[in-house]
This record gives C-alpha cells, sequence and structure tokens, in this order.
C-alpha cells in the first residue's frame, strides 16, 4: 500500500474534487436531472449521488481501505465511525443551489488521522474557486495563500449563518440571528456551509456561525484553521468525539472578533 505525504494527499484531493466539479457543471448545462426530497424536507438530487460515486470510487483507488463517510452513501455512520484514517465528503454542498441555478455550490473533501482533520479540498466549480489546506503547509485559493480579515469589532464583523431544513428548528435560531444582526455589521445566507467556512479564511467574512453534519464542514474547517481563523464550538464536545467531527454549534471566526462573537452567541439561549 502507498504511504502517502500530506502534500501527495491534498493534491490528490484537489484532482478528485475538480473532476467531481467538472461532472457537476456539465449535469448543470445538460438540466436532465431528477430531484425528490430526503426525510421529507431535504433536497437531494441523482447528481448528488452520482458526485458522491465518483469520488468514492477515487478515493478507493488512490486509497484503498481508507474509512469514508460521505452524505449520500453513509450518512447513518457520521459520528459512529471510528478509523485511524477518514475521508469525509460532501459530493454537492448547496445542492438547493445546484437545483436553482445558483453559484453557491462546492465539492467538499477532507481528510481526518487519529481525530485530527490534515487535509481540506472546497472546489467552488461555478466560482472559479479551488480551496485547499493540509496541516502545517498553509491554506490557498486557486495556489494562492489566503489569510482571515483584520476585523477587530462585532460592528465591522460580516457574518455568515445557515438555517436546518425543519422550519420548527429554525424558530429557535431567530433570537441569536436578531443579536447578530443588532450588533454585527450585517448577515450573509449563502447556502453551502464549505464556502462560507473558506470565506472566512480568505477574508470575505470574519464569522460564521452554525450547525451543520461533519460532511459539510471538515474540509473547510481545515482550511479556516490553516489560513490562520479561530476554530471552535459554541459548546462541549462530547467524551469520545474527535472535535474535528463534532458538528454541533461551531463557530470560526478572524481572530480578533472569536471571543466577543463566542460571548455573543452564548448570550442567547
Amino acid at each position: 500500500m502507498t504511504a502517502y505525504t500530506l502534500e501527495a494527499r491534498l493534491a490528490l484531493a484537489v484532482r478528485i474534487a475538480e473532476e467531481a466539479g467538472d461532472m457537476i457543471r456539465r449535469a448543470r448545462e445538460q438540466q436532465d436531472f431528477s430531484q425528490r426530497l430526503k426525510g421529507g424536507i431535504e433536497l437531494v438530487t441523482d447528481v448528488d449521488v452520482a458526485v458522491d460515486t465518483l469520488i468514492s470510487q477515487r478515493l478507493e483507488e488512490y486509497f484503498p481501505g481508507e474509512a469514508r463517510l460521505s452524505e449520500e452513501l453513509s450518512p447513518e455512520r457520521a459520528l459512529q465511525t471510528p478509523a485511524k484514517q477518514l475521508w469525509v465528503v460532501d459530493p454537492i454542498d448547496g445542492t438547493v443551489n445546484f437545483a436553482q441555478g445558483l453559484r453557491h455550490v462546492a465539492v467538499s473533501i477532507g481528510w481526518i488521522e487519529d481525530g485530527i482533520g490534515k487535509v481540506g479540498v472546497v472546489h467552488a466549480p461555478f466560482l472559479g474557486d479551488t480551496f485547499s489546506a493540509a496541516q502545517g503547509l498553509g491554506a490557498f485559493c486557486n495556489q494562492q495563500p489566503i489569510k482571515p480579515s483584520q476585523a477587530e469589532t462585532l460592528e465591522s464583523t460580516l457574518v455568515a449563518t445557515g438555517f436546518p431544513y425543519d422550519k420548527e428548528a429554525r424558530k429557535q435560531l431567530l433570537p441569536r440571528l436578531e443579536a447578530v444582526l443588532t450588533n454585527c455589521q450585517d448577515v450573509r445566507r449563502n447556502g453551502a456551509a464549505a464556502i462560507d467556512l473558506c470565506d472566512v479564511a480568505c477574508g470575505r467574512l470574519d464569522a460564521y456561525y452554525e450547525s451543520v453534519s461533519p460532511w459539510d464542514f471538515v474540509a473547510g474547517w481545515v482550511i479556516a484553521r490553516e489560513a490562520g481563523a479561530k476554530v471552535g464550538h459554541l459548546t462541549d464536545v462530547p467524551d469520545g468525539v474527535p472535535a474535528d467531527l463534532y458538528p454541533k454549534q461551531l463557530l470560526v471566526t478572524t481572530p480578533k472578533v472569536y471571543d466577543a462573537m463566542a460571548s455573543l452567541l452564548k448570550s442567547i439561549d
């Protein structure tokens, strides 16, 4: 079995993500994909499944036997996947955006070793951006180094977040949203968590908070951290669950506003 360096893993993940992005672009051009609701509320297309299958096949070719966690092929394994090495994949982050013809759509591929996120690739085929990072090697957008913004106050902080498919669950988030709108510069809701994380990493956004699923955030989390953003949780991470895989109550910001942002959000229950 080949022993890959982090650089080699990153390069192969970029190649796979960009191949998946080509498939996504072609599918939109042809407009012949079907749609259905998963669990009665969450949109999924047959393109999600096809892209997930492609990524899974490529990962098995290069990294045979390494565990994979992906939204369409094995979501039930989410946090119950003890593995020394684990690929975490979202074939299409922003499925609703994809189906509606919007541009915030991404392929997200992350790699975790011994519970630590070490490789992240987020490829946005309609935006022309490929974000990439590996532990200790820095973070990049289209091969150019990136870093977070210099925002220092909540008043100057542009914040991204998202909302769950379950409309009842959305109601619980409104007090926090009101607090952010009152105290921060403004809010953006782009519909693709992986891209939001990368936008904090490169300074387009100053903060991001949300509860998502592992495949939505692992790659972007690695990229944001490597770029120099501060990453954490607004709640305690359960025992036995790696922080880099725990997707609830995420907070990722430019370093100087993290504490103020955390304090604001924690003050609203």
